[in-house]
């Protein structure tokens, strides 16, 4: 047994427990009964009790036997210290009704493995997320957190590292009795992806918290390193029987993103991953789907009655939907720089929220029927048969921000100045089908932009007929309905009203709806959510492998074309973007919306 096994290993297994309640259950009855077995022992034949043979005193002697198992166990192997894996258990709750609303979601007995444990996303989201998680009392008490990684650390050097991200980075308060139980729980597995030894010590460290904390044998494992990485790390998986798991348990594989870096590299890392877990086994992390302002847009759309009336052609206009970032690439040279804008947001985040927007409403709210509608979508949308003058990306130039002097992309650390890399990208879609044929879609995201948001804007077409003469409406725009994702989250209906006054001046005013004002639990972080679907096995929030394959056969005729024309068009820090981007709303006779 490894030397770092807590001292109440072997006295806290399923038998020990039940051993000990037969033995109180034994003192309970009474001298007589015990001089009884005492006699009986010494004849060594039973003696039957004179006492009528109860319900309680069957289970009592089932749990004797018990105990006189475990006790044989415990006595044959003398001087060895072996732990047998606590049978997988049916942890589902008789006595719950599935529709009370009013008990949350609670993960079941399981653990999770981080490999790049040491990377700037699990110390910032991902350690902080867990911790979040169990102080709302949504993980189970023996959870068990594993960290893998290429560092010469010891169990209590890693549990003092989660411990600084939680305080640092954690949503909730800390407690101390909470993180006292979470990092009992707590293993480190120094070693690179291809050492053997090391996913040896990660297997033995997996079955000893089986033993110890009674996972059952079900694991997460999260890749949260370099896609080029995914291969040899399932791989290791596999070959050290990390992935099969006992009977009754489950085994998943969690993948952050970029998949890939375009269709081809896309499919084959598919095809190596479902060589070792089946599709449904692998949770592709799309964190902006954890959002509750994302998952908000199936509600509106699909709770309501109000809003499918004109959630089409007929009445829509157009639809923008911008991620923009306030901010530089940061210390990311090294992983932005060859990927851009577009690979890093357009083909997940934005596409995700275009199909979200887009969709037909599913059969019901599970993952099969969500993939069958946003593959709909996806597979509708064209491309314009201009890309030169319905696309745009740029590159942020030096510039004043937030009050300060920042440097442009080409002068960033570790940046090369012949790079031609977008931080800013823009793009228009179509969609070929009877809902939204002939609406365009306009996507944008960029890095240094004025401010950090995101939103869906469906922008409605003007009224046909007005009654009223020019000079009372110049002031009026169009109707909007704005989804704003981050960081206020909530959404506006955007509409024209009377000014107060003798003449008739119409303007526009919005309705507003934020998540801080009109309930009083906070939402949770993205990962929050998305860690305990893992744990639960919900994929409904997750981009499947087709939606992958299909978001990149869209966005690669695009970086295609980007390839063999113009450099990148500057912008500065802190604008809006280049101006070659308003000149191509400006042709459709629009223009994008300032958040």
């Amino acid at each position: 047994m490894s030397e770092d096994l807590p001292a109440t290993t072997v006295h806290e297994t399923k038998a020990t427990k039940e051993a000990k309640e037969a033995r109180t259950a034994r003192d309970a009855a009474g001298p007589r009964l015990a001089e009884e077995a005492e006699e009986s022992r010494a004849a060594g034949t039973p003696k039957a009790s004179k006492a009528p043979r109860t319900a309680g005193s069957a289970r009592t002697a089932e749990k004797s036997r018990a105990a006189e198992t475990a006790e044989g166990a415990k006595g044959a192997g003398a001087g060895e210290q072996a732990v047998a894996p606590v049978a997988p258990l049916d942890w589902s709750n008789p006595l719950r009704d599935p529709q009370d609303r009013r008990l949350p979601r609670i993960a079941g007995p399981s653990g999770l493995v981080i490999f790049g444990v040491t990377g700037d996303l699990s110390r910032r989201k991902l350690m902080p997320a867990v911790y979040d998680l169990a102080n709302r009392g949504l993980l189970p008490p023996g959870f068990s957190l594993v960290g893998f990684a290429r560092r010469d650390w010891e169990n209590q050097d890693f549990a003092e590292v989660v411990h600084d991200a939680v305080k640092e980075h954690a949503r909730t308060p800390f407690r101390e009795e909470v993180w006292q139980q979470l990092a009992e729980g707590m293993r480190f597995i120094p070693g690179a992806f291809d050492d053997d030894d090391a996913f040896e010590q990660l297997r033995k460290s997996v079955e000893e918290l089986d033993a110890s904390r009674g996972t059952s044998g079900n694991y997460a494992f999260y890749l949260s390193v370099p896609p080029k990485f995914f291969p040899k790390v399932v791989q290791q998986l596999k070959k050290h029987g990390l992935t099969d798991a006992p009977d009754g348990s489950w085994r998943r594989a969690v993948i952050e993103k970029p998949f890939g870096h375009d269709l081809g590299s896309a499919r084959e890392l598919n095809a190596l991953v479902h060589e070792v877990f089946d599709p449904e086994q692998v949770f592709r992390i799309d964190h902006y789907l954890g959002k509750e302002t994302v998952q908000n847009i199936l509600a509106l759309r699909f709770a309501n009655q109000m809003y499918e009336p004109i959630w089409n052609r007929s009445y829509v206009d157009h639809v923008q939907i911008t991620m923009a970032e306030d901010i530089g690439i940061g210390g990311r040279a090294g992983y932005y720089d060859g990927i851009g804008a577009a690979r890093d947001v357009i083909q997940n985040h934005l596409l995700q929220l275009l199909a979200l927007t887009a969709m037909e409403e599913p059969a019901s709210f599970d993952a099969a029927s969500l993939l069958t509608e946003k593959l709909k979508v996806l597979r509708a949308v064209r491309l314009p048969d201009e890309l030169g003058e319905h696309t745009v990306r740029g590159q942020y130039a030096g510039g004043w921000q937030g009050g300060a002097q920042v440097p442009g992309y080409l002068e960033e650390e570790g940046i090369d100045p012949a790079s031609a890399t977008d931080t800013y990208a823009a793009i228009k879609l179509g969609i070929d089908n009877r809902r939204w044929a002939g609406v365009p879609f306009y996507l944008r995201t960029g890095k240094r932009l004025g401010r950090r948001v995101t939103e869906i804007a469906v922008v409605f077409q003007r009224a046909p007929h007005s009654p009223f003469d020019s000079t009372a409406t110049e002031e009026l725009g169009e109707n909007a309905i704005v989804i704003r994702v981050q960081p206020d989250e909530g959404m506006t209906v955007r509409f024209g009203s009377k000014v107060p006054g003798t003449s008739m001046e119409i303007r526009d005013v919005s309705m507003d709806f934020a998540y801080g004002e009109s309930f009083t639990e906070s939402s949770p972080e993205a990962y929050e959510r998305l860690i305990l679907d893992v744990l639960l096995g919900d994929a409904n929030l997750f981009p499947r492998h087709q939606e992958v394959e299909e978001s990149w056969r869209i966005l690669d005729p695009i970086e295609e074309y980007w390839a063999t024309h113009e450099r990148p068009a500057q912008y500065a820090s802190g604008s809006w973007g280049p101006r070659e981007a308003d000149e191509m709303l400006a042709r459709d006779g629009r223009s994008w919306r300032r958040p």
